[in-house]
């Protein structure tokens, strides 16, 4: 008996966190289909009217604490959001969706009705609200550079199968590459390095090449060619650049290549925003 009046009152605890978990998520997502209908009419908002405006995507990196204070451009870096403008909304009072959505047409209509943004994210604890509104650097979701490398490596392989014209010089149809981690790791720290400083050149500010860059890293390969991109903010869009262009092309083509590594870097104070570097090898 003194077991069950111990393991009762902690069962019903957890029921209801539970639901008090659920209910919020509930108002939150709430609130984000409220403020997207009052997206979708023409509104009067600080004596102006809004024309309609496209529904924002809920996206869960731009759900922070409803405490968090800090820079929010130094809280969406850490949560992998590369962005060109940001606003957070946050109130204290609305005890649920309906009331937060007419604190937020009353006093920040002007924000939720802004037409650059197009990511929200909504958290609640208890009676504290966090809107934050925001508008990527890029156009495209991207993953992570290992899985944007890999699908650079397939488009990759994909022209490699057809025969090509490289400007002047024709290609066969060649064999597909391997990914080799060592390169991919060279690729992303180049890519880094260019968006983090803000150039676009085959050669580091410290002078290495692609070569010089891959011998330090340990790669074993006797061979070795780089492409580069900057601006595009997808894989195709990068692959297409380089198959118009006849020495990327060639690189691409080239048959004595047997491995690749790839990756790309973001950094929205770089003037291109998005940095890509592709590192053939042939061992």
């Amino acid at each position: 008996m003194p077991m069950r009046s111990l393991f009762l009152p902690a069962a019903a605890l957890a029921l209801g966190l539970l639901a008090a978990t659920g209910a919020a998520a509930d108002d939150q997502s709430q609130l984000i289909e409220s403020i997207n209908a009052y997206r979708s009419q023409p509104q009067r908002c600080a004596n102006q009217a809004s024309s309609e405006l496209p529904p924002l995507t809920g996206d869960p990196r731009l759900t922070l604490p409803v405490d968090n204070v800090g820079d929010l451009q130094q809280a969406l870096a850490r949560a992998a959001y590369p962005m060109v403008n940001v606003q957070a909304i946050s109130l204290s009072g609305p005890r649920d969706a309906q009331a937060a959505m007419q604190a937020v047409r009353e006093s920040f209509c002007q924000v939720v009705l802004d037409p650059q943004f197009v990511d929200i994210g909504v958290n609640r604890q208890a009676n504290q609200w966090r809107i934050v509104l925001a508008r990527p650097l890029l156009s495209a979701r991207l993953g992570d550079w290992q899985a944007e490398g890999q699908q650079l490596l397939a488009q990759i392989n994909s022209a490699r199968g057809q025969p090509r014209q490289c400007g002047g010089q024709g290609f066969a149809a060649t064999a597909p590459l391997a990914w080799n981690a060592t390169l991919g790791t060279t690729a992303e720290e180049h890519s880094r390095a260019m968006a983090n400083q803000n150039y676009f050149d085959h050669k580091d500010h410290d002078g290495r090449t692609p070569g010089d860059r891959a011998e330090l890293a340990g790669y074993a390969g006797q061979q070795v060619g780089e492409n580069i991109a900057a601006g595009q903010d997808t894989v195709r869009k990068v692959v297409d650049g380089w198959l118009a262009s006849p020495g990327h092309c060639a690189n691409l083509m080239n048959p004595a290549y047997s491995e690749l590594g790839a990756a790309y870097a973001v950094d929205p104070k770089s003037d291109a925003g998005i940095y890509w570097t592709a590192m053939f090898g042939a061992p």
